[in-house]
């Protein structure tokens, strides 16, 4: 799988989208890959880091529209839930390096991660209600969490998108830097923490996530069931249907 590229080198494993003609889209190829390179990683004793990154121009686009029509996630055991269930659960840190535009599961994924440096040129957006449908990936539960109930509400209600700035304002990035310097600094913190006791991150990364993980794969699990339920209702198909005819959807009797 080329859209999909996994490296393993001094303890850390990369895994890089590398779907840059189509905006690194996603498809149910490409998140079953994700998943099995979390759980090679997670079980894997030579792995104590992982890296998640894009190109410098665009970290992901969401979902390639027309794969994820033709393979509709619609029951919790689908590429995308599996991986979001793997990312979620990940013991060892997970550190993601983003730059230009991401998109739905290009942002959600990143409230999974434990650091996460992005490009300048960084644009997230989590667009769920304008295609019909739900958030996604404990979304619903993590983004409240971090940004606050009004803030929430904008991303998530209004699906408009925010700048670097703005995410490193409620705390979702760590750092901001040009766009060329954004995987560097990633690999440069992953070889950091696989320095060092293993023992000592995966105890620290436990006590921070306690309370927190049970609630958080329950949240996605929920939120599947809807969002699989939803892709079969007037507002998604309307809204899916605009997109392929590249018009404005109406949704005046959804």
């Amino acid at each position: 799988m080329q859209d999909i590229l996994i490296d393993t080198t001094d303890s850390v494993t990369t895994i890089t989208i590398n779907r840059v003609e189509k905006k690194n889209s996603f498809t149910s190829a490409m998140y079953a890959a994700c998943a099995d390179a979390l759980e090679q990683a997670k079980t894997d004793a030579a792995v104590r880091v992982v890296v998640i990154q894009g190109h410098v121009s665009v970290f992901s686009a969401g979902n390639d529209i027309g794969d994820f029509l033709g393979n509709p996630p619609r029951n919790t055991e689908a590429p995308v839930f599996r991986f979001l269930r793997a990312l979620a659960s990940f013991p060892k840190p997970l550190i993601a390096a983003v730059c230009g535009p991401a998109v739905g599961i290009g942002t959600t994924l990143l409230f999974h991660c434990d650091l996460v440096y992005a490009g300048d040129n960084a644009a997230f957006s989590m667009p769920f209600v304008n295609l019909g449908v739900c958030p996604e990936a404990g979304s619903s539960l993590l983004v409240p969490q971090m940004m606050g109930y009004h803030r929430a509400a904008e991303a998530l209600l209004l699906g408009e998108p925010f700048m670097a700035e703005a995410a490193l304002e409620v705390g979702l990035v760590n750092r901001i830097v040009p766009p060329t310097e954004a995987n560097g600094l990633a690999q440069a913190q992953a070889c950091k923490l696989a320095a060092k006791p293993l023992s000592s991150l995966l105890e620290t990364k436990r006590f921070m996530k306690q309370g927190q993980m049970a609630q958080v794969l329950a949240r996605i699990e929920e939120e599947s069931v809807s969002f699989g339920r939803m892709l079969g209702e007037p507002a998604s198909r309307e809204a899916f249907t605009a997109f392929m005819e590249k018009r404005k959807p109406d949704f005046s009797n959804v």
